[in-house]
């Protein structure tokens, strides 16, 4: 027989939402979107090894460390998920995962593919959200205009792409980003859904 006490934080524990993407969807355009809507819902800013871009600050975009630090997190166990992108490493910290959902607060996570993988077998109850371009041909027009990348880094953005969306399926909801009002809706829409318990049956939003 379950403890009344053990009942009662367990209906405390928050929802974990997971978001991922491909590079240039505009998955982070629209998660700041849901965080505006929602400023109680907690973030989880990852940790990576890579170099900070322009206009990027330590403890708000990412948590920027050395590769010497992130591999002694693996050794501690201190990562939820984690994964090496491009040639540099990124991961989600266990402590705050826990700390959070724990509290009974609702949380955000934007990370790849194989990090989702990895959450969903810690956390099964995990909400996933896959953003999808409208098409290959202008997912590769918006990382050219970005102008943050080479040529050779756009090829390999964009086999990952194909990589990616082939898992698009692993997820519960897809959103396909080609107006962006609508697809900001489309995912406020779920978020809320969820949060009060609804679990919309509907899983492509397009």
């Amino acid at each position: 027989m379950t403890h009344p006490e053990n009942s009662k934080s367990v209906e405390k524990r928050g929802r974990l939402f997971v978001i991922s993407a491909p590079s240039g969807t505009g998955k982070t355009t629209l998660c700041d979107a849901l965080r505006n809507t929602f400023p109680e819902l907690c973030y989880s800013i990852s940790y990576t090894t890579r170099q900070p871009r322009k206009g990027e600050a330590d403890g708000r975009d990412y948590h920027f460390i050395s590769v010497e630090e992130f591999k002694e997190g693996i050794a501690l166990g201190r990562w939820a998920e984690w994964a090496e992108v491009h040639g540099n490493f990124y991961a989600t910290s266990a402590f705050v995962l826990e700390e959070t959902l724990g509290s009974g607060r609702d949380l955000l996570l934007e990370i790849d593919v194989q990090g989702m993988r990895q959450i969903v077998g810690c956390f099964p109850e995990a909400v996933t959200i896959f953003i999808l371009p409208p098409s290959m041909n202008i997912l590769r027009e918006r990382l050219m205009k970005r102008g943050t990348d080479a040529a050779e880094m756009i090829e390999r953005r964009m086999a990952d792409a194909i990589r990616e969306i082939a898992r698009k399926d692993a997820y519960r909801y897809r959103i396909v980003n080609d107006d962006f009002e609508r697809a900001k809706d489309a995912l406020i829409f779920l978020v809320d859904a969820c949060r009060k318990g609804e679990d919309p049956e509907t899983t492509d939003y397009i």
